[in-house]
């Protein structure tokens, strides 16, 4: 069902960009799927503060602003409108709000985070130059959003995960991340990986995991007392554990399928922390080819 158009999202639901694009038709798929698993409402939103057409056009003193304006925001509801008109039809069961907003929509978004549950984009490029271009609402609301932001690339990006991968760490600010990616495993009833990567491991190791199933030796006993009290609180999960040989965000997006969940945190205020692993986090986002999720750590500042 259809709600009004309104000023801001609804508490505790579900944020996806919309702006007419193949990514973010990518990232409503992904986000109506996980509304209807999670039964939390959906909010489509817009951003027509964004049209460089419109900055552009306001400037000719020739040009009648109010009905140019006008026009312009016709065409922006009409975008939601249809929009949330196919959500409707494919589930009639799932509440569905709009809203418009006229500021820019990296600003719109990260404002949104504080008071939703997930923040869902999608992403028209990919690679360094492609994110770096056309990326950059994906990319600035990744590093900033107070809630967990999705971000949907590639073609498997609107399908359902069938596997859940988490950058693993063991210190007490990943916890969030490591939850959130116990709970995504369980919604969907899929098996969680939990990778972790190390710098000096053997050569000759590379190509395969140092520790699978295992959790009584070495680093693999310390991964699996990490997620203990989470594993308690999930015993539906199938927990799995990986160790690979090199940088962090090249392991979690060689080793992690297209069809997979990735997650990864974004890390505290600590400016040392944020220089190095908020560089993994944004790079796993523009590098992946699948879904990759952006939790804040404890005590992250939006």
């Amino acid at each position: 069902m259809t709600d009004t158009s309104r000023e801001t999202p609804r508490q505790g639901s579900i944020v996806v960009g919309i702006d007419g694009s193949e990514g973010s038709a990518r990232a409503l798929s992904w986000a109506v799927e996980q509304a209807r698993a999670e039964n939390r409402p959906l909010t489509l939103l817009h951003s027509g503060g964004e049209s460089l057409l419109r900055t552009t056009l306001m400037l000719d003193a020739d040009v009648d602003h109010v009905a140019l304006f006008d026009r312009l925001r016709t065409a922006d509801l009409a975008l939601l409108t249809r929009s949330a008109a196919a959500v409707t039809e494919a589930d009639p069961d799932l509440a569905v709000d709009v809203v418009l907003v006229e500021t820019d929509a990296r600003t719109a978004l990260v404002d949104a985070s504080r008071r939703t549950h997930l923040v869902v984009l999608g992403s028209r490029g990919r690679g360094r130059v492609a994110s770096m271009v056309l990326g950059s609402v994906s990319r600035y609301v990744a590093a900033h959003a107070a809630c967990p932001v999705v971000v949907c690339r590639g073609p498997a990006g609107g399908g359902r995960p069938r596997r859940v991968v988490v950058g693993a760490a063991w210190t007490a600010s990943s916890v969030p991340v490591t939850e959130f990616a116990f709970h995504q495993a369980s919604v969907y009833g899929v098996p969680l990986t939990v990778l972790h990567a190390l710098w000096l491991v053997p050569e000759s190791l590379a190509e395969r995991p140092l520790v699978t199933v295992d959790d009584t030796e070495g680093v693999g006993a310390m991964l699996a007392e990490s997620v203990a009290g989470l594993r308690e609180k999930y015993p539906d999960v199938t927990v799995l554990f990986e160790l690979r040989r090199g940088l962090a965000d090249d392991c979690l997006v060689r080793w992690t399928p297209e069809d997979a969940l990735l997650v990864v945190g974004r890390p505290t205020h600590d400016l040392v922390t944020k220089v190095l692993e908020g560089t993994t986090a944004l790079s796993v986002v523009e590098r992946s080819l699948g879904v990759v999720a952006v939790v804040p750590e404890a005590g992250s500042e939006p």
